[in-house]
């Protein structure tokens, strides 16, 4: 194996270390696979993380402060927080590891980045304090929870080598075949289940649960 002569940098690890995780996701990822990318050896990695976790947690960071980064802090606190929930689905959607990692590790930076954008836009629309912390917690494990599940449905698909239209109109097929009377609703749902789209009713979801809040806060 060629030995690199440039200086290795945290920031080049974490690079080729995301790249690894989006291709095969968190069982690609070894420190022999990274020393075979980055032509080096164990002892340059080491230098910079100390192991496996500390540079899941490296790489989740880098990937949600690139979302908090895009934002708009003058935007209105309605649309900063759609803005933000967009940003993390699309995030996840891209790096389908990233929602594993923030439910895993609630102390990191990423997530308390999250979680205090979300709680001062909330502030700003006028939740009161004792309401805060329930009203963010609410929000934020949605979006985690939606983006999460879309991204693992991707990778099924993917594995699978499977067509997401084909896949849902198959579903929606067997769901108007059900039984009318025990499930009249879930067949009606399959007119608009093989073409629906999983961005636009997610960010529905999310105009749900703020106007929820505005509902119980007078906004």
């Amino acid at each position: 194996m060629a030995r690199r002569t440039d200086a290795l940098s945290k920031e080049r690890i974490v690079e080729v270390a995301t790249g690894i995780l989006d291709a095969g996701g968190e069982d690609a990822l070894t420190f022999r696979t990274l020393t075979t990318r980055l032509s080096t050896g164990y002892g340059a990695i080491y230098h910079h993380v100390a192991n496996k976790g500390e540079l899941l947690a490296a790489a989740t960071d880098e990937v949600v402060s690139g979302v908090i980064a895009g934002l708009d802090g003058g935007a209105d606190p309605r649309e900063g927080l759609r803005a933000l929930a967009l940003g993390l689905f699309d995030a996840i959607d891209t790096h389908p590891w990233v929602g594993a990692q923030l439910a895993a590790q609630p102390s990191r930076p990423a997530l308390l980045d999250v979680y205090e954008r979300v709680g001062e836009r909330l502030h700003a629309l006028g939740v009161p304090e004792p309401s805060l912390f329930d009203a963010a917690g609410a929000l934020v494990n949605y979006v985690l929870g939606v983006a999460g599940q879309n991204a693992a449905n991707a990778r099924v698909l993917a594995h699978d080598d499977a067509d997401r239209s084909t896949y849902l109109a198959t579903v929606a097929a067997q769901w108007e075949d059900l039984d009318p009377e025990r499930y009249p609703f879930v067949r009606r749902a399959a007119t608009r289940l093989a073409d629906h789209d999983d961005r636009a009713q997610f960010l529905a979801g999310v105009d749900l649960i703020l106007a929820g809040i505005g509902a119980v806060h007078g906004r």
